[in-house]
């Protein structure tokens, strides 16, 4: 493929198939499987990056089972097997031990075997696909990438966040502190959503993942940004069902958002 633009999204967490390696995902209520899955952030997404010819990597995998936005060394001894990392440490790290809601998913840690197949199975694929384009961009003669990983938040921060009762704005966009990207990418980026029409946030309450730390490198002329969107918006939070005419809106304005950043990321080349 021939990319008009150095621009690639990343989608995660919307994935929602649980590997036979974690069985007791299986046991959980609908309310709970996805409290924290990023549920619908592909389909939000989707139709545009294909419209505007962005290429983009999902999952098909659960983040409970395995979290992308992790490395497999966020684990500790409640989620495997003789870590010798404090139980607790990692209690939502490459596995999930517990929701941001509190909810006990793992009662007792999988073995070393069963996380280096779900690191097999999820992580490697996922971010040897990324790795794939990048390397297709610089191929292609782009001397600078520019990368948004897509995810979805809660509307208010629960207690198991840094902003615990709070509402939050509809886009949060973070950059780990202004370390993963030019400060005008993240400019045009916060830009792009206000104009779509989205209440924008900056580095609060997230400032980035794992996705940020591995890729984001502007000395390398790698500029990536996490940009998150408050679920209440498009989806019934207790439910976790889709509102479809709120959805169609949000997918207008997403496709409004990524244009922006389209038309306009010339000048940052």
């Amino acid at each position: 493929m021939v990319n008009k633009l150095p621009l690639i999204v990343t989608i995660p967490h919307s994935g929602e198939k649980v590997p036979p390696q974690t069985p007791w995902l299986n046991t959980l209520p609908e309310e709970v499987l996805m409290c924290d899955v990023d549920r619908y952030v592909d389909f939000l997404y989707e139709p545009s990056l294909h419209k505007l010819e962005i290429p983009y990597v999902k999952t098909e995998w659960h983040r409970y089972a395995a979290d992308l936005n992790r490395i497999p060394e966020d684990v500790d001894a409640s989620s495997v097997e003789g870590n010798a990392t404090a139980a607790g440490t990692h209690n939502r790290g490459f596995h999930w031990v517990i929701t941001t809601y509190k909810h006990q998913l793992m009662t007792q840690p999988m073995s070393k075997k069963a996380h280096d197949e779900l690191v097999n199975l999820i992580y490697e694929p996922f971010h040897g696909s990324i790795k794939k384009l990048y390397a297709d961009m610089h191929a292609q003669g782009f001397t600078k990438t520019f990368h948004i990983d897509a995810h979805s938040m809660p509307s208010v921060g629960t207690s198991e966040h840094r902003d615990p009762g709070e509402r939050r704005a509809d886009i949060v966009v973070s950059d780990s502190k202004g370390k993963s990207c030019d400060p005008r990418f993240k400019d045009l980026v916060i830009a792009a959503y206000a104009t779509a029409g989205f209440k924008v946030g900056y580095n609060w309450p997230y400032f980035g993942g794992r996705v940020t730390e591995q890729y984001g490198d502007p000395r390398r002329e790698q500029h990536t940004l996490q940009v998150e969107m408050n679920r209440s918006l498009y989806m019934d939070e207790q439910t976790k069902k889709l509102k479809p005419q709120d959805a169609k809106a949000i997918q207008e304005k997403v496709e409004k958002a990524l244009g922006y950043i389209c038309n306009n990321l010339r000048h940052l080349m």
